[in-house]
């Protein structure tokens, strides 16, 4: 009996250096593995208004930090400008386990994620009243969702949210990646966030040209939850497998799951 994914060809659209992990789960499930990043995270336009956020941080009752890049890119903010243990006085939240691990591996322990791993869940589950609070909020600067800040401040808190970092387009496709869609090799495509939904649409238009939908039509799409489930279906007319667990163990397990249901 062989592992569950071997004979697939798995793309992986994750940014650039951020595959790895995985890459290692579809690997050790008898998978191929091809990968073209459709994001590449960088600095924020400006680190002013950040800066500003920093020099004020006592003044904040929660950090909210919603993924590894914001954990990432706000501590090594806080170094940068001379303010590294400013974070000891303030109350973390996060979302998912990834963002938990990556604090955890900075020395800080989060004092509340919610069930699940999104950040309508740290909205509906917070531990406390909101009302009257002030939260600092650092986040992508161009593209994320807005759900958090609304309900949040719907509640009577006090939201500042501030760019950390930003989530860019790579400017050309990588070369392998289109070869092996082109040449009808990859089995399966997978989505870990409505960004590289978007940024792998335009990929596929600069690499494979205007009938880019016609050739992938037999490829399968796999999204992490439900957020990047409704960007493939806008932008790619379907979703064939959607994780339970919003993971990458999670997306993994949903592809394995589907490639038996196949064979049976």
């Amino acid at each position: 009996m062989g592992l569950p994914l071997q004979g697939k060809t798995i793309l992986v659209t994750r940014a650039a250096g951020q595959s790895s992990p995985f890459r290692s789960l579809l690997l050790a499930q008898g998978a191929q593995v091809v990968e073209m990043p459709a994001l590449e995270i960088q600095p924020p336009s400006s680190w002013e208004p950040l800066d500003r956020a920093i020099a004020e941080l006592s003044t904040y009752d929660w950090l909210i930090l919603t993924s590894a890049n914001a954990v990432t890119y706000f501590l090594d903010r806080l170094a940068a400008v001379g303010h590294a243990n400013a974070v000891t006085g303030i109350k973390l939240a996060v979302v998912g386990k990834k963002t938990a691990q990556v604090l955890a591996q900075r020395g800080l322990e989060a004092d509340y994620i919610p069930p699940d791993f999104v950040a309508d869940a740290l909205v509906a589950h917070f531990p406390e009243s909101v009302a009257g609070q002030r939260l600092l909020f650092p986040r992508v600067e161009s593209g994320g969702r807005a759900v958090l800040v609304e309900e949040m401040t719907a509640a009577g808190a006090q939201v500042m949210e501030v760019p950390a970092y930003e989530s860019g387009c790579p400017p050309v496709p990588d070369a392998v990646a289109i070869a092996a869609l082109a040449d009808q090799h990859i089995h399966l495509i997978t989505f870990a966030s409505s960004k590289t939904v978007y940024h792998t649409c335009h990929l596929l238009a600069q690499g494979l040209g205007a009938d880019w939908q016609r050739q992938i039509q037999a490829v399968a799409i796999a999204s992490i939850g439900p957020q990047t489930s409704d960007a493939c279906r806008t932008c790619l007319g379907r979703v064939d497998i959607e994780a339970e667990t919003y993971t990458l163990e999670g997306l993994t397990e949903a592809i394995t799951q589907w490639a038996s249901a196949s064979l049976a």
